[in-house]
């Protein structure tokens, strides 16, 4: 099993930052890729980024592309999602999640991921 606790999130003015943290438990954790979902009141959960096992490759949604940057740190079994120049439309609860998969075209489906943290929320106010 693993454990996934995110934080940072809160409430920012358009333009401005935030850095999101999930902090996983396990001592496999390295084997996992790594993802953030986002899901706004009423709408469907969706893939904002990715990255693998090592660091390595990350993946984003164009929505975000050039704005967002993920990273991870396998020594303190940390990933985080920096958010810059962040828009009104980015308010939603971010979740990371944990994929045993490393074939890189499966990091976009919510389906391929095996475990879940709770969730924190972002609001970006106009």
């Amino acid at each position: 099993q693993v454990q996934l606790v995110e934080s940072g999130g809160g409430l920012v003015q358009a333009g401005g930052s935030l850095r999101l943290s999930c902090a996983a438990s396990g001592r496999t954790f390295r084997s996992y890729a790594m993802g953030w979902f986002r899901q706004a009141p009423g709408k469907e959960r969706v893939f904002v980024a990715a990255i693998n096992w090592s660091g390595g490759s990350t993946y984003y949604a164009d929505s975000v592309k050039g704005r967002f940057t993920i990273s991870r740190d396998n020594a303190k079994n940390t990933v985080y999602l920096q958010m810059n120049s962040l828009k009104p439309e980015d308010t939603a609860v971010y979740s990371c999640a944990a994929s045993p998969l490393t074939y890189y075209s499966t990091y976009y489906n919510d389906r391929n991921y095996d475990y879940w943290g709770q969730g924190t929320q972002v609001t970006v106010s106009s």
